[in-house]
């Protein structure tokens, strides 16, 4: 869908009177005689998340002052999400209500990264005169030069800029072309940047976490060479590239001496982790290795390809007790007939027997996946087989997304689509199937101990604390709503205790400090 197709609030609607306000004299250029002050605002998944903090290492070092409040900033940068058409809503918005900031407040700057560059470069600078800057996925480095800091006098002597290390392994793929939009098989994209992006940070990197002390995100691979049908993933991010090994490794041990207490490895398709190096269950070999780190604690990854869940990897899930036992795995579909059209593969009875052989592996696994409902020609016979799997597989979490058109997608061209009631009458019915699954199996866990990761106060009352078991990946999972502890404790946050489950809801549990 074109940026201009996107409806945007009028309370954001910015002043089009001059079409390029980031030119005029003045009120928009930097005050080089103090401190740059900048504001991230980071959307979307945990990958763009790392991508935020990387931008921030790089202008935290350059000598600029990160602040939490728009109204200081001079600068402000919005990190992007473009993945289904809400999340370029949302983007859009965020980027208008931004700008009011630049037209109406202090900034003087306003760049706009991530996503929804690679899609609308252009657009975002011809649409949204309020912009300075844009800055690709692929392109993090640049955010230097984009909010001005790259020359900014309170540089600290002893931190210099950051000059990325030449990586040999990928020089190599570069020079095979891999890099190329022309030589790669998607014909479908008709993207307006020459080259696909091929950034990937390393354990050298600066990076100011956004998350909280005690944990963090280590993004392990970038890019994704499957060629599912709805998915523009691949021409936003590249194709799958993995991190050095020992990168990681280094990586991990840094954020353990900094107090980071629980990881979470992130990539479009972690399971990949290694292939493209020519390294068979790459994934396992860097989980063992990473549970050897004394000063971690729980160590999980997202995501898993179906097909790519080895035996080896299950079997090391289970021998570990650092690691989680717990999985993501996007099944998008259980109709085969579904997943063909979507290049996917596999189907229910499939999916049923990979299942159980991860429950008979892994005890007490913790099973999370996500389905995509509306797909361009789903019969209702097809969307029921969905909904019988869903019965017979009993997930302990799961999440269901209404298809969403995309231009550049191979499914975009695909006949017979739903519509948008329809697929949400869809959507709401499978997760009502959901919720009554989760209800039963939370109520299972009523007088059973786990330890739990204390976050802090509740959102919903002031009187509850909150935190997560291993079976509660962060953001994305049900909490643990902590209503009674021992008087004389004082609870701390990113602090591990023991807990005992005393309610349970349809997503959500209750328990005590023991």
């Amino acid at each position: 869908m074109p940026l201009k197709d996107l409806t945007v609030s009028s309370r954001l609607e910015p002043s089009l009177e001059n079409p390029q306000p980031q030119r005029s004299a003045g009120r928009d250029r930097l005050d080089p005689a103090r401190t740059t002050k900048i504001g991230f605002v980071s959307l979307g998944c945990p990958k763009n998340l790392v991508d935020s903090e990387v931008m921030m290492g790089f202008v935290a070092q350059a000598g600029a002052e990160l602040t939490r409040r728009a109204e200081d900033a001079d600068v402000i940068v919005v990190n992007t999400c473009s993945f289904i058409e809400s999340a370029q809503q949302e983007s859009v918005n965020t980027i208008l209500e931004m700008a009011r900031h630049k037209t109406e407040g202090k900034a003087k700057k306003l760049v706009v990264a991530g996503c929804l560059v690679e899609r609308f470069r252009n657009q975002i600078r011809e649409d949204i005169p309020e912009v300075d800057a844009v800055v690709g996925t692929g392109e993090l480095e640049k955010i230097l030069a984009a909010t001005g800091v790259a020359s900014t006098p309170a540089a600290p002597s002893n931190s210099p800029l950051v000059v990325l290390p030449s990586r040999p392994e990928g020089d190599d793929r570069k020079a095979q072309g891999r890099f190329s939009r022309e030589s790669w098989a998607r014909e479908s994209w008709s993207g307006t940047i020459g080259d696909l992006p091929n950034y990937l940070y390393d354990d050298s990197t600066p990076r100011v976490l956004a998350t909280p002390g005690h944990m963090a995100y280590i993004k392990i691979a970038e890019g994704c060479d499957h060629p599912c049908t709805f998915c523009i993933i691949p021409q936003l991010r590249g194709q799958f590239r993995s991190r050095r090994f020992e990168s990681v490794v280094a990586e991990a041990e840094s954020l353990a001496q900094r107090g980071v207490r629980e990881i979470t490895l992130i990539g479009q398709d972690t399971t990949c982790y290694g292939e493209d190096f020519g390294l068979k269950d790459g994934l396992a070999l860097l989980l063992e290795k990473l549970a050897r780190i004394e000063d971690l604690r729980w160590i999980r990854f997202l995501y898993a390809y179906p097909n790519k869940i080895t035996g080896r990897l299950l079997e090391t899930i289970a021998q570990h007790e650092k690691i989680c036992s717990y999985m993501d795995v996007p099944l998008q579909h259980a109709s085969a007939s579904v997943l063909k059209r979507m290049k996917r593969g596999g189907g229910a009875d499939v999916f049923l027997r990979s299942i159980a052989k991860m429950r008979r592996t892994v005890p007490d696994l913790t099973l999370r996946t996500s389905f995509i409902v509306g797909f361009p020609g789903e019969t209702e016979k097809e969307f029921e087989e969905l909904c019988d799997f869903v019965r017979a597989a009993e997930f302990d979490w799961m999440g269901a997304f209404g298809y969403s058109d995309q231009e550049g997608a191979t499914a975009y061209s695909q006949e017979k689509k739903l519509s948008p009631r329809e697929i949400e009458r869809r959507r709401k019915h499978l997760m009502g199937i959901q919720r009554q699954i989760s209800k039963k199996k939370k109520k299972t866990l009523i007088g059973r101990e786990f330890d739990l990761l204390l976050e802090g106060e509740s959102e919903e009352s002031e009187l509850l604390l909150e935190g997560r078991t291993a079976m509660h990946a962060p953001e994305i999972d049900g909490k643990v709503l902590v209503n009674d502890f021992p008087e004389e404790m004082a609870p701390e946050r990113g602090r591990f205790y023991r807990c005992q489950i005393t309610e349970a809801h349809d997503y959500d549990l209750v328990a005590k400090i023991v």
